[in-house]
């Protein structure tokens, strides 16, 4: 399963972002967003698979990513043009 989701990252275009859920479906089982958090949070490599680009539901950053924090997930969002307000990012424009 650990493939499928770090493989399933490499897919998201630059700009976009994707939910927990939204992995958790395409594994098939839309309950298993929290697996795939925890999947997330062991990434052994964040530039190969860009865990950054992943949110809640609601749009909300991590506030425990894996590699430096939420401000440093907000910093490469904004990099890739994506607008983040309150640690938020409108999923009607940025969701893949």
């Amino acid at each position: 399963m650990k493939e499928k989701v770090y493989e399933f990252l490499r897919t998201i275009p630059k700009g976009k972002v994707v939910t927990y859920g939204q992995i958790a479906e395409y594994l098939g089982n839309k309950h298993l967003a929290r697996v795939v958090g925890n999947i997330l949070h062991n990434n052994p490599d964040e530039y190969k698979y860009p865990c950054y680009k992943v949110v809640d539901s609601k749009g909300n950053l991590s506030k425990h990513f894996a590699f430096g924090g939420i401000e440093k997930q907000k910093e490469k969002l904004e990099k890739e043009g994506i607008v983040v307000i309150d640690y938020k990012v409108n999923l009607d424009k940025y969701r893949m």
